[in-house]
């Protein structure tokens, strides 16, 4: 019985309009599994949305919750209170500012209570102001985003960070791994590996892996230099390197890369380089409100205007036109 009280955990998920259903269902699926093999309700959970209604997934399935944020608050001080939340959230979660749902969350965070985000949800633990200074993880297409918006939460591109109290994931399977992580901190590899069987996947993934495919995969290029330069572009969009110094440090002439690019890529070294810092541009349009010239500057471009003529070049639209019909599109969803 001492067993039993020790690892019980209580578990709200508070569910985010448009959340991700995948990362949702990857993070609660365990839990009913852990309560399956241990014979025993060792995990408990229920959902709470803002008013109490059902919330829609992006995939646009509805799901039914338990409480509201009125009832969560009420039961600060009852024997149903939780020793966990998590943020459950997906697309468009900039758009998510309820003040009340963010003091909530520092409330639950001051009195003890470990706070998690699924997905995106670590944008919102950053709005409540629970990142600053914490590692976190988000989703990579929401990473440039987030990092320009929260300088002062220490972000990456890993699956899932657990920093003291705080658990964040990057959404889709990543949600599993973070909960199975969870698992084994409370009982042991056995209990893992029976979930695994049971869920039919063959190794838990560590924190740090990667949330992307290798480049060689995504980008089908097998040539170890061609994937050493396009690394070293990507780590270096704001400011980029002039083609001399990434021939320098690739050991390589620039007619060779010139070369290189040309067979593996079908374009230049430099066509390259911009297509990755505009791509990095889009993201940053889309998912932040910073004005177009900071997000030029953040891409490398030496003026707004010189920006805007290769955005619409490649987009066939300006990136004001971007931002507008992006605001569209969110208004009539």
């Amino acid at each position: 019985m001492a067993l039993h009280t020790k690892h019980k955990r209580s578990i709200v998920f508070f569910m985010v309009p448009e959340f991700s259903m995948i990362a949702f269902s990857m993070a609660i699926e365990p839990l009913r599994l852990a309560n399956r093999m241990l014979g025993y309700e060792c995990y408990k959970w229920r959902l709470a949305s803002l008013d109490g209604e059902p919330v829609p997934a992006s995939n646009g399935v509805v799901v039914a919750v338990n409480a509201s944020l009125a009832d969560e608050r009420r039961s600060l001080a009852g024997e149903n209170r939780p020793t966990m939340v998590f943020v459950c959230s997906g697309v468009n979660v900039e758009r998510f500012d309820n003040k009340s749902v963010l003091a909530w969350l520092r409330e639950e965070h001051n009195r003890g209570v470990a706070i998690g985000g699924l997905c995106t949800g670590a944008h919102i633990l950053a709005k409540a102001g629970l990142l600053s200074g914490r590692r976190c993880a988000i989703h990579w297409e929401n990473l440039p985003g987030f990092a320009e918006a929260f300088p002062k939460a220490n972000v990456y591109a890993d699956l899932y960070e657990i920093d003291g109290d705080i658990h964040t994931c990057a959404g889709g399977t990543a949600a599993l791994d973070m909960m199975l992580s969870l698992i084994g901190e409370d009982h042991d590899d056995t209990l893992v590996n029976r979930i695994c069987e049971m869920a039919l996947t063959d190794r838990v993934r560590n924190a740090h892996d990667r949330q992307r495919l290798p480049l060689r995969a995504r980008l089908g290029v097998q040539n170890a230099k061609v994937l050493s330069i396009i690394e070293l572009m990507e780590a270096n969009l704001s400011e980029p390197l002039s083609l001399i110094e990434i021939a320098d440090d690739a050991g390589l002439s620039r007619r060779q890369i010139e070369r290189l690019f040309r067979q593996e890529m079908g374009r230049s070294p430099a066509r390259y380089y911009l297509e990755i810092r505009l791509d990095r541009a889009r993201h940053l349009l889309i998912q932040s409100p910073m004005p177009v010239v900071e997000v030029a500057v953040a891409c490398g471009f030496v003026s707004a205007s010189h920006f805007s003529k290769c955005y619409r070049e490649l987009y066939n639209r300006s990136p004001q036109q971007e931002r507008a019909e992006r605001k569209q599109y969110q208004t009539a969803a």
